[in-house]
């Protein structure tokens, strides 16, 4: 698994949604699922055994789906670019991901691309599907849009984002120009970054909208070690809020929520074939902030 990866969070359609991905998307496919144990079960609501999550790939771009009920929904502060090389191709994507979906930016001809459009699909996740000019070395890339207390942040966060984690910088800077209201001249556009060799987009906009960041879609930062989970849960969460710290996930000063976990770990913890070590280890995750590794195995084996 990538060092960072996209977490969507999803009522009970998590098997359903990664299906349709995968026909939409040429180079896809779907890994094994976990399942609720039965103390997990218990605190979502979900029969146990059911599907937890679906890990899925599109395009070398790694996403986790859950089913974790209907706390959380979608909205457009989170969107996924997916750059094309063709108009055919942009139009083949927005035909497919926009059967039961709602169109936000129509597909046309923008100032930015030859073709382009913004689509919500039928499960509310949002694409951006633009032809994209010169090579592209990531087809599918996540962006940030930085709406109502944190608009005009978006390069400071993708700056501070940069100090954290390694193999990181700043790629390309747009700004908003003087006449471009209700945006504040010099806001970002669009800007895109690198964070440990991936590249992620950051967007301004000073438009009245009715959504924020939420924990519908995060990020998972998979750590190797326990030293990893202190590094990264200590700098995400400098001014952020302590209230949303739970079971590894946080919000960052932006609002922007973050899953600080040793994923390959809880995987085995969490999916192990002894029942009752899976229900312990879910327990004592449930009790923590930042998780503790050691704790973690402690209790799944009883000792």
């Amino acid at each position: 698994m990538q060092k960072i990866t996209p977490f969507l969070w999803f009522d009970n359609q998590a098997e359903e949604a990664v299906e349709f991905y995968k026909s939409v998307f040429k180079n896809s496919y779907g890994g094994e699922s976990t399942h609720y144990s039965e103390a997990g079960a218990e605190v979502a609501g979900k029969p146990k055994g059911s599907v937890m999550t679906v890990p899925f790939q599109l395009y070398g771009q790694d996403f986790v789906a859950l089913n974790g009920g209907p706390l959380f929904k979608f909205n457009p502060s989170v969107s996924f670019f997916m750059n094309c090389k063709t108009a055919d191709e942009v139009e083949n994507l927005w035909n497919k991901l926009s059967e039961g979906g709602t169109a936000l930016m129509p597909l046309d001809k923008y100032h930015f691309s030859e073709k382009y459009g913004w689509i919500q699909d039928k499960y509310g996740v949002s694409w951006q599907i633009i032809v994209s000019a010169g090579a592209i070395e990531q087809k599918i890339v996540p962006s940030l849009l930085f709406v109502g207390k944190v608009c005009g942040r978006a390069e400071e966060a993708a700056n501070f984002y940069k100090s954290i984690f390694g193999k990181s910088k700043i790629l390309n800077a747009f700004r908003y120009a003087a006449n471009q209201e209700p945006d504040e001249e010099g806001t970002i556009a669009f800007m895109d970054f690198k964070l440990e060799d991936q590249i992620f987009a950051a967007m301004d906009s000073a438009h009245s909208h009715n959504f924020t960041f939420t924990e519908a879609i995060s990020f998972v930062v998979n750590c190797e070690s326990q030293n990893d989970i202190d590094y990264f849960w200590e700098k995400l969460s400098e001014g952020g809020d302590p209230e949303a710290q739970q079971c590894g996930w946080l919000k960052d000063k932006f609002g922007f929520s973050w899953q600080i976990v040793p994923f390959t770990e809880l995987e085995k913890l969490l999916g192990n074939s002894d029942p009752e070590k899976s229900n312990r280890a879910f327990a004592a995750m449930m009790e923590m902030k930042k998780l503790d590794i050691e704790k973690l195995r402690k209790a799944a084996h009883h000792k």
